[in-house]
């Protein structure tokens, strides 16, 4: 077994889940299927059961989802050791944030950890930020950028770098949302509203929505703030934006801020990773070099 077959299977043995397992890890659903069946030959016993509806562990599959946690730990361990006697800190840093948040707020923290550490890579995914949390977890990533989320896993470290301004925005062009804002009276349970489909963002419009009162059409629900200012440029609705997106999106002329009488709370936005992991001299040098900025 190598480390990459043990982190297929520790996260298919979390979502139980081939197809999830496959596309959140970047293999092919034979490849996924070939190293479980590799494991299940070199264990001889079967670690999953699997039928038309669901994938279950076997008893020997949890006690090889225990092994393998063990065996990840330690092999992190020997390269930390090993990491500690070298002169200098080398080796690959996978990192997860935003579109908006690699050219934002990621290019100043790199410049600095480039000085420190020329030899070490940069491995970056871009994605929707709520999806951070799980990255790390689901060892996708070592380290994310993002917004701190209603509930940080006891299990994580979290470390602020900024703080994001939220507003609500609108489509400038002539449309019927930009008609139902024009009135004298304004009726917010009228205006089409496009929602974020989860994450701190979406917790954001339930509150205001829920201390307002009020229950609007919804026009759509999509994943990553870019997506919801290109919507609204198109006149589908109003969403919520934090001062980042905006400033740095192709569209942000077709767009205004309103005022609505609610005053959101920022984003805290951070960087994210296992607290067990801290101890790691490449992470741990990026992780000071990102709150010096």
């Amino acid at each position: 077994m190598d480390s990459r077959s043990a982190q297929l299977f520790l996260h298919l043995a979390s979502s139980l889940n081939f197809a999830k397992t496959s596309e959140q890890l970047y293999v092919s659903p034979s490849t996924l299927t070939r190293v479980i069946q590799r494991l299940e030959q070199e264990l001889n016993a079967p670690l999953f059961t699997r039928d038309k509806r669901s994938v279950q562990l076997t008893p020997a599959g949890k006690r090889m989802q225990q092994f393998a946690r063990l065996w990840l730990d330690e092999w992190h361990q020997l390269q930390l050791d090993l990491q500690l006697a070298s002169a200098e800190l080398s080796g690959a840093i996978r990192l997860f944030c935003t579109v908006t948040a690699s050219y934002s707020h990621l290019p100043a923290i790199l410049d600095r950890f480039r000085l420190q550490c020329p030899k070490a890579e940069i491995q970056l995914t871009t994605g929707d930020a709520a999806l951070a949390i799980d990255k790390i977890r689901h060892d996708e990533a070592d380290i994310a950028i993002a917004a701190h989320p209603q509930q940080l896993p006891s299990t994580m470290l979290f470390q602020t770098i900024a703080h994001l301004p939220v507003w609500l925005i609108a489509p400038v062009i002539p449309c019927k949302t930009t008609d139902l804002l024009a009135k004298p009276q304004i009726d917010w349970s009228e205006i089409p509203l496009i929602l974020p489909e989860h994450g701190p963002a979406r917790l954001r419009v339930d509150q205001w929505l829920q201390a307002a009162q009020i229950n609007p059409p919804i026009v759509a629900k999509v994943d990553g703030h870019e997506a919801m200012v290109s919507m609204v440029a198109l006149g589908s609705g109003i969403a919520l934006s934090t001062e980042p997106v905006l400033q740095h999106s192709p569209v942000k002329d077709r767009v205004r801020v309103i005022n609505v009488g609610y005053q959101f709370e920022p984003f805290n936005l951070g960087l994210c990773m296992l607290a067990k992991r801290q101890a790691e001299p490449l992470l741990q040098r990026f992780w000071q070099l990102a709150a010096k900025g």
